[in-house]
C-alpha cells in the first residue's frame, strides 16, 4: 500500500500517528490495510507516523502469518514489551488516531476496546478518531473498483428491468408468479452475468414492502397479483473484496395506474433522493464537502415536509467501499442514527436511499453515488424516476 496519501492528510488534520490495534482478527480496519487470510491468536499493531517509516509489531508466535507482509517489522514476547514498544512508538507525538468514536457517536468506528484506549491516554497522548484516515486510505475507490463498480451497475439495472419483466409476462399470461420466484431469477442472472452478492435480494409485496429488510420465505412466498405493490432490493458486484457492490432498490405496481396514495408516498420519496444529490453535489462545488448528515438532513425534511414523518425508519445511506460487506468503512448519509460528521471527500462513495414505510405498503429508492476527484458526486447506478407497471 501507497502510505503516502494518508501520511499527507495526518499532516493536514494535524494527527501525530495513526495506531491500528488488533487482536484475533478484530479489527476490520486493520485487515483491510493488510489484508491477506490470518490465523492469529495475539495482539498486533500497525503504526502510521505522519511522517516517517510504518512499523509492525506481531507477537513471536504469529510471526509465521505476517511473512508476507512488506513491512519493517518488530516482535514481542511479554505485554511489557508490547506496552514498551508502543510508548517508544508515541514519544514527542501528541495527536494518536485509532477505531475510536467520541461518546459512542458512530458505531461503525467503535472498534478498539475501552481499555486499550486507556492504556495509549496512559503514555501522554491524546486520542482522536480515525474515521476520515479510514475514508482515505481504505473506503477510496480505485480506478480499476469504479470501472468494476460501473459494469456491476449496468448488469444490476438489466437485471432489475428484467425481474419487472418477468412478473409483467407472468401476471399478462395468467400465470403464477411469486416473491420467491422473483428472488430466485435474479440470483440465477447474477450467476450468468459473473456477480457475486452474500444474501438477499428482496421482493417485497404490498405490507412485505414496508419492512425495510423484509426476507423472503425459502416455501409458501406471497403470490404477486394484479393490484399489488412490489419494491425490489438487489445488490451484487463483481467476485472480490476489491470492488464495490452496485446496491439498488425500485418500486411498481402491478395495474394501469398507480393509486393515489401510493403516488403521493412515491413522490415524497423521489423529492427526498433528488434533494440529497443536490446537497452532495452543492458541498463540492462550494469547496466545503457535504459531510454524511447535512445530505441527510435534507433528503428526511422532504419526507417530513409531505407529512410522512412516522413512516421514516432509517438513515438515508451508507458507505460503498472496498472490502467484504455491502455497507462500507466510509461515511453514512446519516444524521438519524448516528450524528456521522464525516465528509463526502473525493474518492469515496455511497448510497441515497430514502424510504417511507407504512403498514400497508413501503417505498424505497436507492442509488449510487461515487466522489470523482474532478467531477464530484456522480450517480453510479441506474435511476428510477416512476414506478413500474407490470399489468
Amino acid at each position: 500500500m501507497d502510505w503516502s496519501g494518508v501520511q499527507r492528510y495526518m499532516r493536514q488534520e494535524r494527527i501525530d500517528g495513526w495506531l491500528v490495534y488488533d487482536f484475533r482478527g478484530g479489527n476490520p480496519v486493520f485487515a483491510q490495510l493488510l489484508p491477506g487470510k490470518r490465523f492469529v491468536t495475539r495482539r498486533a499493531v500497525l503504526f502510521i507516523p505522519a511522517e516517517g517509516e510504518v512499523r509492525l509489531l506481531v507477537h513471536h508466535i504469529d510471526e509465521g502469518q505476517y511473512k508476507k507482509v512488506d513491512l519493517a517489522q518488530d516482535l514481542y514476547l511479554s505485554w511489557g514489551d508490547f506496552r514498551e514498544w508502543i510508548a517508544r512508538r508515541l514519544e514527542g507525538r501528541a495527536r494518536i488516531a485509532m477505531e475510536y468514536a467520541p461518546g459512542g457517536s458512530l458505531p461503525v468506528m467503535g472498534i478498539v476496546d475501552a481499555g486499550t484506549i486507556e492504556l495509549v491516554r496512559s503514555l501522554g497522548a491524546d486520542v482522536v478518531s480515525s474515521a476520515n484516515l479510514v475514508q482515505v486510505s481504505i473506503a477510496v475507490w480505485s480506478a480499476a473498483a469504479v470501472d468494476g463498480h460501473t459494469t456491476a451497475s449496468r448488469h444490476t439495472g438489466d437485471i432489475m428491468r428484467s425481474a419487472f419483466g418477468l412478473i409483467r409476462d407472468r401476471l399478462a399470461a395468467g400465470a403464477p408468479i411469486c416473491e420467491r420466484e422473483v428472488q430466485l431469477h435474479i440470483l440465477s442472472r447474477f450467476k450468468a452475468e459473473g456477480l457475486e452478492t452474500p444474501d438477499g435480494p428482496i421482493v417485497a409485496v404490498n405490507e412485505h414492502a414496508g419492512d425495510p429488510h423484509f426476507e423472503v420465505r425459502e416455501t409458501g412466498s406471497s403470490a404477486i397479483r394484479k393490484g399489488d405493490w412490489i419494491l425490489i432490493d438487489l445488490w451484487a458486484r463483481l467476485p472480490g473484496d476489491e470492488n464495490i457492490f452496485s446496491d439498488i432498490t425500485w418500486v411498481g405496481f402491478a395495474g394501469r395506474e398507480v393509486p393515489p396514495m401510493h403516488r403521493k408516498v412515491f413522490d415524497a420519496v423521489k423529492a427526498a433522493r433528488d434533494a440529497g444529490i443536490a446537497r452532495a453535489v452543492k458541498g463540492f462545488r462550494e469547496g466545503r464537502p457535504a459531510q454524511g448528515w447535512q445530505v441527510d438532513e435534507a433528503a428526511r425534511e422532504q419526507i417530513v415536509n409531505a407529512g410522512f414523518a412516522h413512516g421514516i425508519k432509517h438513515r438515508t445511506g451508507h458507505s460503498l467501499s472496498p472490502g467484504p460487506k455491502v455497507h462500507g468503512m466510509g461515511v453514512n448519509i446519516d444524521n438519524l442514527e448516528t450524528h456521522d460528521t464525516r465528509g463526502l471527500l473525493p474518492g469515496v462513495g455511497f448510497t441515497i436511499e430514502p424510504g417511507i414505510y407504512l403498514p400497508e405498503f413501503g417505498v424505497r429508492m436507492e442509488i449510487n453515488m461515487y466522489v470523482d476527484p474532478s467531477k464530484g458526486p456522480i450517480v453510479t447506478s441506474c435511476s428510477q424516476d416512476q414506478p413500474e407497471l407490470v399489468a
